[in-house]
């Protein structure tokens, strides 16, 4: 049964976990339960029955998929107040997980049973909505993940992802040349001969593990053309 410190974070996170004396409340506080999971840790495996729905109350993680080459793209993060899309369609589907969960931060979670999630979708209107809210935001930042990769050039979305992650005065980003593939959704060596060009062209600087932005001006206008 959670603590009432620990129904005081759920609380913060859902809003119709606030009042205790709800039903939902009730059923929450003495069925779900509150969980650390270290940094790396894999959440679900490709092929993984999901036997548990998780909310997060702090830290981050990573989902994505591993293609038959090897190359990785990451479908999206989650963190705190949020909840995995495939994990939700999984619990209600009886379907396998069909991608990798991974702890990027260490994470503190609300776990909620398989058998338990749908009875409350069942039961619980408040519950009922947040699912389906949960499906419509993410159904919506993975169909424009989509939309990138299908009708943006690479070089494009490097650039606007340079701008977006670089941070620091000079902005920098310290991220291997396959971890930005990873998160484009295409190989080491595009990202190579990509940055490569940035660097002649004066855009960027680069080191091993890391890159600063040089101009920001010029590598936005990069990050706009079609």
């Amino acid at each position: 049964m959670l603590q009432p410190h620990e129904m005081h974070l759920a609380g913060d996170l859902l809003d119709f976990l606030r009042d205790p004396s709800t039903a939902i409340a009730r059923d929450f506080a003495t069925q779900a339960t509150l969980m650390r999971i270290a940094s790396g840790a894999t959440v679900f495996a490709e092929g993984d029955e999901c036997s548990f729905f998780a909310i997060l109350a702090d830290g981050q993680i990573r989902v994505f998929k591993i293609g038959e080459t090897g190359r990785e793209i990451t479908l999206y993060r989650f963190g705190r107040g949020e909840s995995c899309i495939l994990t939700t369609s999984c619990v209600l589907s009886n379907h396998q997980f069909p991608a990798i969960a991974v702890v990027e931060r260490e994470a503190t979670a609300f776990l909620v049973g398989q058998a338990i999630f749908r009875d409350w979708i069942e039961r619980y209107s408040a519950w009922r909505d947040y699912v389906f809210q949960l499906l419509s935001r993410r159904l919506a930042s993975v169909m424009a993940i989509i939309d990138e990769i299908a009708f943006r050039r690479v070089d494009v979305r490097l650039a606007a992802f340079l701008l977006r992650q670089a941070v620091g005065d000079p902005p920098t980003l310290n991220l291997t040349h396959q971890q930005i593939a990873a998160e484009l959704g295409t190989s080491r060596e595009v990202v190579s001969r990509i940055l490569a060009d940035f660097s002649e062209e004066g855009l960027i600087s680069s080191s091993r593990g890391q890159i600063t932005v040089c101009d920001r001006t010029r590598l936005y206008q990069r990050s706009e053309a079609r």
